[in-house]
């Protein structure tokens, strides 16, 4: 199984929602456990891990150079049965001369797939985005994103709405909107961000988003 999360804006909190599954995930998996994979470059700093020097970037622009096995050696530790392979420090890959050998590696991995491939700009988060098992949409319930979405590239398998007290769209608007259904709900809370600028999401995720997530995972 693969799971992209992606969005169509920065601040949507799709880093931490992929974070958040992947360690659902990996918590309930059998070993070898479960895969993060960073596309769009957050993935460690939300965990509170060291960066990496050396990620998924750079094996992507090292082409056909970089033997397809030398992907797993690029993994680190992130937490109790959960892998992390980290962005790396190159920009972005603008084409998707390695997308589809990256999707195909990853579709065959034994692992349950958490891809985190933040905003979908890029033809390599796009290619891989379109080829997972379910993917799904990180947005939240305000007039500019959800008319980006509709516009966007890739029509989502589902939604996992940001939500905040006060606004005045809803999770029944963004299903209206979008055509598929809301499968997890998730309020804005100050514990996340504590959590997340304390580096210790990965130890103490919040129950209140675990719960909101459990059926998204």
């Amino acid at each position: 199984m693969v799971i992209a999360c992606w969005s169509v804006k920065g601040g949507s909190g799709t880093s931490v929602v992929a974070a958040s599954l992947a360690l659902i995930i990996a918590e309930r998996s059998q070993p070898p456990g479960a895969l993060l994979v960073d596309l769009a470059g957050d993935s460690a700093a939300v965990l509170g891990l060291a960066e990496p020097v050396t990620g998924v970037r750079e094996w992507l622009a090292a082409g056909d150079s970089a033997p397809a096995d030398s992907l797993a050696r690029l993994e680190v530790d992130a937490a109790p049965n959960l892998r992390l392979l980290p962005a790396g420090h190159l920009a972005p890959p603008t084409t998707a001369a390695r997308g589809e050998v990256l999707a195909a590696l990853l579709g065959d991995d034994p692992r349950p797939v958490v891809i985190d491939a933040g905003v979908l700009s890029g033809e390599v988060a796009l290619t891989v985005a379109a080829s997972a098992t379910v993917s799904l949409l990180v947005v939240r319930p305000c007039y500019l994103a959800l008319r980006r979405a509709v516009s966007a590239p890739l029509r989502p398998s589902g939604v996992v709405l940001v939500a905040e007290a006060g606004r005045a769209l809803g999770r029944a608007d963004v299903e209206a909107v979008l055509g598929v259904p809301v499968r997890a709900e998730v309020m804005v809370d100050p514990a996340v961000a504590r959590a997340v600028d304390a580096g210790v999401l990965a130890s103490r995720l919040p129950k209140p988003l675990a719960r909101a997530l459990r059926h998204a995972a």
